[in-house]
């Protein structure tokens, strides 16, 4: 199966599939599937606009829109997590995935898919310690602070990937998995990135769950974005003999390395087409119990406990998910619910618009029963669901209530915060957004970042650069030794408020890259890798 990954789409879906269809005609291939690392802006309208961290004078409709209201069509089925500049309402609708527009698939906070027979799992959004252990508590209209924090990863993601067996052929992050540059050219990847150098000595350049999925999971391939370069590595899993081959990619920018062609293999005999995986759905109904809509901490269980901790799917639990789902296909059930960006509007500013129930998220709870979490929150602030886009009646309730402390009912209990060490975030005044970056008001102009690829695509797409024995890890420069052991994030065992501790970087210096140098406002938006 011929893929094409990309690294940050921005919003840029013209161009992407432009590039892929120079590169079909160039090669003589049919590429088979778009998967794009996060940054994807699907954003439908100038309302959702509003729902995007980016500053309001940087933000651009780009030409999702044109996709959503069938003006065009993607050419191949497309894949993509969520990052940190996202139409957050939109994708908040689609917690457990689905199409935000025809042959277009978000995979949800976390996901498992299979197309035909190469199974590809996806966690979206960004690492920051003081929200991990939070519940999804968020909903639009956002403030300064839900406008971020609502794509920060939370622990029940990766506990639910945890649970699955090491099968899996492809995954996606935004984030770098963290330690990875030990295990590729970190020569390299200063001297285009020398900021990057301080972070890499004291190994806190990824994310910490991003890196305890990669030695649990061992996927065959890994892809990221966010970092805005290319940086290639090729991990070694000793304890099975395997290995990970971790490939990054750039932002969708002209003679930028923001695409690459690559060949997986499928499975013999594997039937062809779009599915859900049965032991997801069987993860996700097991673990319905956990999930929490309060922005208290909500921990995993561990096995020092006294409830269910390894929710690893039996043959018996994949059978009564199996008889809901007698057929795995993802329905293509795609419904436009909001009007479509109109280029003859005058106006350069949306209004942040109500959350709103997505009917497809609707129809797949209920058919799984488990719960939306937007739904839930909605219902626990006194909010009614927007059934306009809902097949539930005002009589119908969630497949689980809600107790007093905003949590789902069910068999596990989470322990007493007060039982629990106070985690970091909780002692330090948080009372203003650790997020937010001030820009420089300059006035550059910004030609150089809008131009729409006026020249040809000249950017060499040669076979997956990186993905061979060549870059297996060069000796590390006596200057780069690592000195600190690779931490394991231990999230995933159990309570462990002590993780929080290890908090990322909030902002990035400058960019100091090869190509021409942007002025401060414009690498908030295209080159810096932290949440704005």
């Amino acid at each position: 199966m011929k893929i094409a990954v990309e690294g940050c789409a921005h919003g840029e879906l013209e161009k992407i599939y432009d590039v892929i269809a120079e590169l079909e005609q160039q090669q003589n291939v049919k590429v088979d599937l778009l998967i794009c690392c996060g940054d994807f802006q699907s954003t439908r309208n100038l309302d959702d606009l509003d729902c995007m961290a980016v500053p309001p004078k940087h933000r651009d409709i780009c030409t999702f829109y044109k996709y959503y209201n069938g003006e065009k069509r993607a050419p191949m089925l497309t894949l993509f997590i969520g990052g940190n500049h996202e139409a957050s309402n939109y994708l908040q609708e689609l917690p457990y995935g689905g199409w935000v527009a025809p042959n277009i698939y978000y995979m949800g906070y976390a996901g498992v898919v299979n197309v035909n027979g190469v199974r590809i799992a996806g966690i979206s959004g960004i690492y920051k310690a003081h929200d991990y252990f939070r519940g999804h508590f968020e909903a639009a209209p956002y403030n300064d602070s839900t406008l971020r924090s609502v794509y920060h990863q939370r622990q029940l993601e990766v506990f639910r990937l945890s649970q699955l067996t090491p099968k899996i052929d492809v995954c996606i992050s935004h984030d770098w998995p963290l330690g990875v540059t030990k295990y590729g050219n970190v020569g390299q990847l200063i001297r285009f990135k020398p900021f990057f150098r301080d972070e890499i000595e004291n190994n806190t350049l990824g994310s910490p769950p991003c890196e305890e999925l990669l030695h649990k999971l061992r996927p065959k391939y890994w892809f990221s974005a966010h970092l805005h370069c290319k940086f290639s590595a090729v991990v070694p899993h000793d304890e099975e003999g395997s290995e990970t081959k971790f490939l990054a990619l750039d932002k969708c920018l002209p003679k930028r390395r923001f695409l690459q062609l690559l060949d997986i293999e499928e499975p013999e005999n594997a039937e062809k087409g779009f599915f859900y995986d049965l032991e997801w759905l069987t993860v996700l109904s097991q673990t319905n119990s956990l999930l929490s809509v309060q922005r208290t901490p909500n921990y995993m269980p561990g096995p020092n406990g006294n409830e269910r901790f390894d929710f690893r799917p039996t043959e018996d639990e994949m059978k009564i998910v199996r008889d809901k789902f007698p057929d795995l296909r993802i329905p293509e059930n795609f419904q436009k619910i909001s009007p479509a960006y109109n280029p003859n509007d005058n106006r350069r500013h949306g209004t942040m618009p109500e959350a709103q129930v997505n009917m497809q998220t609707t129809t797949f709870c209920d058919k799984l029963g488990i719960d939306d979490p937007l739904s839930l929150v909605l219902l626990l602030s006194g909010k009614e669901l927007n059934y306009s886009t809902s097949n539930m009646s005002h009589e119908e309730t969630p497949a689980s209530t809600l107790d007093d402390t905003g949590n789902v009912s069910g068999n596990f209990s989470p322990p007493p915060a007060s039982d629990l060490p106070k985690p970091v975030w909780m002692m330090e005044d948080r009372s203003g957004d650790p997020d937010k970056i001030d820009l420089d008001d300059d006035d550059e102009d910004e030609a150089a970042l809008a131009e729409a690829f006026t020249a040809k695509y000249s950017t060499p797409f040669k076979s997956v650069l990186g993905l061979s024995s060549e870059t297996k890890p060069a000796s590390t420069p006596n200057r780069m030794k690592m000195t600190l052991p690779s931490p394991k994030f231990e999230s995933c065992l159990g309570t462990n408020a002590e993780s929080v501790e290890k908090k990322m970087p909030e902002s990035v210096e400058e960019e100091a890259t090869p190509v021409k140098k942007f002025k401060r406002r414009n690498q908030e938006i295209y080159a810096t890798p932290s949440d704005e």
